[in-house]
């Protein structure tokens, strides 16, 4: 049980930072009971994105005492699930 609490609480610090970085001052609080579909509503460039993910990698390989393969692994699969859509930089479009 003690894993999937580290599980969750990691995701709650993923999903936190990235609206932070995304420059939202939402967090998982606001959008765990969501209806909405707020993955649509919000969304961060790609430079944002790197950002993110970095900081994510850095964060699952402490918590988790993973290699940084692995980590990198995880991480994109988090982003693929729960990441904020990137918006082009030209046109400010998803």
């Amino acid at each position: 049980m003690a894993k999937e609490n580290k599980r969750l609480a990691t995701s709650k610090d993923l999903i936190n930072e990235m609206f932070k970085i995304a420059g939202y001052s939402i967090g998982y609080d606001d959008i765990k009971d969501s209806k909405s579909e707020w993955y649509l509503k919000y969304t961060m460039t790609e430079e944002q994105n790197k950002t993110w993910r970095e900081w994510g990698v850095k964060l699952i390989r402490k918590k988790f005492r993973l290699p940084i393969k692995t980590a990198q692994t995880e991480m994109a699969m988090f982003d693929l699930c729960y990441g904020l859509k990137i918006k082009n930089k030209k046109n400010g479009k998803v």
